[in-house]
C-alpha cells in the first residue's frame, strides 16, 4: 500500500484557528456529558449512595473487564431538549465482560426513580439494534420505576417493541442477562420477565405487575413489597429469578459467571494485520478539521491519522477527484474507505457505487467519512446523468450487507447524506466530530430559495413583496436551520451514536470494527436495477 503524506501546516493561520474553536468545541461536549453523567443532581445521587446502592456507572465498570472499554452510545440522547436530562436517565452502550462483546444498559434510579422516559427508551432501541444487527449478548442493570407516566401516550405503544425484541433475540440464540438492583414496577418487570438468565439482589430489588399501593386499590389486598414481589420470594417461590445474590457486587459477579458461561465465540473474521499506529499524530486533526463547514480540507489529511501505518491503497486516484475511495486497516481489520473532497459529481458517484459493489465482493466493512455539501446542480450536471449517477450509488449502498460505519467530519447536506451512508441507510455506527453539520441545505441557502419562491409568487399576483416581513421571515428560517443543523441537535435526536473527540477517532472506530466482526461479514451481488 501506498504511505499516505501530509501537507499540513501546523504553523499555518487556517490551523491553529480551527484547533481552538474545534476546542471550544471539545470544552462544550465534555460539559454536556459531564451533566448527563450526573444523573439526577447532587441531592439524588447523595440519596441513592446513602441506601447503600452502587450508581449505575459503577454497576457497568464492576461488570467489565478490568481496564477494558466502554464504547457509550448515545450519550447525549435529548440534551437538544432542556428539560430533559441528557442521556435519557439510562447508561447504554457496548463492553467486553469475560472477553465477551456485549450490549449494556443500565437505568439510572437517580432520576425520577429510573423511570423511563421517551429519549431512554430512544437509546435503549437504538442500543438493542446494535445487539440484534452484531450478535452480541445483552446485559442490563435494571432498577426501574417503569414508564415516566406523564409521558404515557409517548412511550406505551414503541415500549412493547422491546419485550418483543427480548423474546425475539432469545428464538436467535442471542441471550440476555438481567441483574435486578431495585424496584421493577409494571412494563419494567417484564424486561427481567423476558430475559433468558435473571439475578435479583436480596432484600432489596422487586418485580412485580403493580405495587402495593394499586394493588390495595385493585383487589383490595394489603401487602408488602417484600411479600408482593422481593428477591427471596421470586427466587424460591415464583421461579422469575434464577439466582438470589447477597448483594449487589455478588448480583455482577454472578452476572460475569453467566456470560462466562455462555461459551459466546464471535463468528466475525479477526483482524488480520499487526495495527501499527498511524505515521502522524492524530492531535493534528484539530488543525485539520475546518470549524467552518464552507472551508474545504484534504479527506486524505484524516486518513492518515487513522488508519494503520498511514497506509492507504486509493481506488480511481485519477477519476471522480471529489470522492477519495481506497482500502486500509484500522486496529489491523481490513476496510474500504469513502471520504468526501467536494461535491458529488456524476463521475464520483459512479466510481462510489463501483467501490461499494467491490467491498461487498470482498466481504470487506465500508467506513464512509461525511464531509459532502450534496450531489453538483445545474444544466451541465442534468445532462452528465448525475441522477442515474446519484442512484446508482445510492442502489450500492442501500443494498450493501457488509458491515458500514460512518464519521460525520464535516458537513452532511442533502442527497448526499443518504449517498454517504447517512443515518437512515442503517450503518452499523455512525459518529460525529464537534464541527459537524446536516440539514437539508444551508441556512442561507434555504433562506435565499425562500426569497425567490416568494418574489415569484408576489410577481405571479401582480403584487409588491413587502421587504419588511420577507426579510423577517428568512432570518427567522435561518437560525432556525442554524440551530437545527448542529451536532447537539442531531446528537440528542440520536441522528448519530454520540459525538467523539477527533483525537478519538482511531479508538472509538477500533471499538466498532471489533463489534462489528462479532457478527459475520458477508458482502453482496444483489442490487436493484442500475439505471445506465
Amino acid at each position: 500500500m501506498h504511505v499516505l503524506h501530509t501537507r499540513v501546516d501546523t504553523r499555518s493561520d487556517g490551523f491553529r484557528a480551527n484547533r481552538e474553536q474545534n476546542l471550544a468545541a471539545i470544552d462544550k461536549l465534555q460539559q454536556l456529558l459531564a451533566r448527563a453523567r450526573a444523573g439526577g443532581g447532587e441531592k439524588y445521587v447523595a440519596r441513592h449512595v446513602k441506601r447503600g446502592k452502587l450508581l449505575p456507572r459503577e454497576r457497568v465498570d464492576l461488570l467489565l473487564d478490568r481496564d477494558s472499554p466502554f464504547l457509550e452510545v448515545a450519550p447525549l440522547a435529548g440534551c437538544h431538549e432542556g428539560g430533559i436530562v441528557p442521556g435519557g436517565s439510562i447508561v447504554a452502550g457496548v463492553g467486553w465482560v469475560n472477553g465477551v462483546p456485549c450490549a449494556i444498559s443500565a437505568s439510572d434510579a437517580t432520576v425520577q426513580g429510573g423511570a423511563v422516559n421517551p429519549w431512554g427508551l430512544a437509546r435503549g432501541t437504538r442500543l438493542a439494534e446494535i445487539g440484534w444487527e452484531n450478535e452480541l449478548p445483552e446485559v442490563h442493570l435494571i432498577e426501574s420505576a417503569g414508564a415516566d407516566l406523564p409521558r404515557q401516550a409517548e412511550l406505551f405503544v414503541p415500549g412493547g417493541g422491546g419485550f418483543r425484541h427480548i423474546t425475539r433475540r432469545s428464538a436467535r440464540q442471542l441471550p440476555t442477562v438481567a441483574l435486578v438492583f431495585g424496584s421493577c414496577t409494571a412494563g419494567g418487570a417484564y424486561i427481567p420477565g423476558m430475559s433468558d438468565y435473571v439475578v435479583m439482589v436480596e432484600e432489596q430489588a422487586y418485580m412485580y405487575l403493580a405495587g402495593p399501593p394499586l394493588v390495595k386499590m385493585a383487589t383490595g389486598e394489603v401487602v408488602d413489597d417484600e411479600a408482593l414481589g422481593g428477591a427471596a420470594m421470586h427466587s424460591r417461590v415464583s421461579g422469575v429469578s434464577d439466582w438470589l445474590a447477597r448483594d449487589e457486587r455478588h448480583a455482577i459477579a454472578l452476572g460475569r459467571q453467566i456470560v462466562g458461561s455462555l461459551g459466546w465465540e464471535g463468528r466475525g473474521p479477526g483482524p488480520h494485520g499487526r495495527g501499527e499506529e498511524p505515521l502522524y499524530d492524530p492531535e493534528e486533526l484539530l488543525g485539520i478539521a475546518s470549524a467552518d463547514v464552507k472551508v474545504p480540507f484534504d479527506v486524505r489529511e484524516v486518513i492518515a491519522r487513522v488508519v494503520d501505518g498511514s497506509a492507504f491503497l486509493e481506488f480511481k486516484p485519477a477519476y471522480g477527484s471529489t470522492l477519495v475511495c481506497g482500502w486500509a486497516e484500522i486496529g489491523g481489520y481490513r476496510i474500504g474507505i469513502l471520504g468526501n473532497n467536494g461535491v458529488l459529481f456524476a463521475e464520483s458517484a459512479n466510481k462510489g457505487a463501483q467501490f461499494v459493489e467491490l467491498c461487498n465482493q470482498s466481504h470487506t466493512p465500508l467506513l464512509f467519512l461525511q464531509n459532502i455539501t450534496g450531489f453538483m446542480v445545474g444544466r451541465q450536471a442534468e445532462e452528465s446523468g448525475i441522477i442515474k449517477a446519484g442512484a446508482k450509488m445510492i442502489n450500492a449502498v442501500s443494498n450493501s450487507t457488509v458491515p458500514a460505519i460512518t464519521l460525520m467530519i464535516g458537513g452532511s447536506y442533502g442527497a448526499g447524506n443518504y449517498a454517504m451512508m447517512g443515518r437512515a441507510y442503517r450503518p452499523r455506527f455512525l459518529f460525529s466530530w464537534p464541527n459537524h453539520k446536516i440539514a437539508v441545505m444551508g441556512p442561507e441557502q434555504l433562506a435565499g430559495v425562500l426569497d425567490l419562491v416568494k418574489r415569484e409568487a408576489a410577481a405571479r399576483k401582480g403584487e409588491a413583496v413587502d421587504e419588511q416581513q420577507l426579510a423577517m421571515m428568512k432570518q427567522m428560517l435561518a437560525g432556525k436551520v442554524e440551530l437545527e443543523s448542529t451536532c447537539w441537535s442531531s446528537t440528542g435526536r440520536l441522528w448519530d451514536d454520540g459525538v467523539i473527540d477527533p483525537r478519538d477517532t482511531r479508538d472509538v472506530l477500533i471499538l466498532a470494527l471489533r463489534t462489528v466482526h462479532t457478527a459475520p461479514v458477508e458482502g453482496t451481488q444483489a442490487y436493484g436495477t442500475f439505471r445506465h
